[in-house]
């Protein structure tokens, strides 16, 4: 269990990590000091309450940054406690998958059911990484990728990330069969997936549900 302060460690760091600011109080104080400021000799009518609109206006859009970072830090500090994994790992999954359209939570569980988290970890079939893709399916996306640079976090995570949102839009129904058949097809294939739908046959092995289990708590 994390205590009160190391939470508010934690989150001290991600604050840093994720470029957070004070910017948005300043603008605060900025807009505050703009608004009571009397106007000064020969200014137009109304050009002191127009140029305090466009202040809070600003500062309302600074803050609204704002919050956004705070919530990202937020929820680093959730995933990071969830799955016992460092910061900066959780961070690194939770920007990846917002950039490639994948809900933060499906993408951890992804990850926690292909690799358990670890970089380094490869399976007979030739799959690698934190997502466990294959070199020829990474190659789809970006030719002449070499299995080397597919070992690579980002890369890793922005390619596996990629493949589950393309078949997420490849099966049709409603949007729990469709996560299903995607992550089946995430598993065994999508060819092999939709040879078993066309036969008549349930495609399920039950890793569809394992991923489903983790992302469903979370979610």
């Amino acid at each position: 269990m994390w205590t009160k302060t190391e939470r508010f460690a934690l989150w001290s760091a991600l604050s840093v990590l994720g470029g957070m600011g004070v910017g948005g109080a300043g603008a605060v104080q900025s807009a505050v000091r703009h608004a009571t400021a009397p106007a000064g000799r020969g200014s137009e009518p109304g050009g002191t309450q127009d140029s305090t609109r466009v202040a809070l206006e600003a500062t309302r859009g600074e803050l609204a940054v704002v919050r956004l970072q705070f919530e990202r830090a937020d929820a680093i500090i959730g995933y990071s406690m969830q799955y016992s994994i460092t910061a900066d790992l959780a961070a690194a999954i939770y920007d990846v998958a917002l950039s490639e359209g994948v809900e933060p939570a499906l993408a951890f569980s992804l990850v926690k059911t292909e690799s358990n988290f670890n970089a380094a970890a490869s399976s007979p079939a030739g799959a690698v990484g934190y997502t466990q893709i294959l070199l020829s399916t990474a190659r789809l996306y970006e030719p002449g990728l070499t299995k080397r640079q597919l070992f690579s976090r980002t890369t890793n995570l922005r390619l596996g990330f990629r493949y589950l949102r393309d078949l997420l839009e490849r099966f049709e129904g409603g949007s729990d069969r469709q996560l299903e058949l995607a992550l089946l097809a995430y598993n065994r294939g999508p060819a092999k997936v939709q040879a078993l739908l066309d036969a008549g046959r349930n495609p399920q092995n039950g890793y569809s549900t394992t991923v489903m289990k983790s992302y469903r708590r979370k979610s």
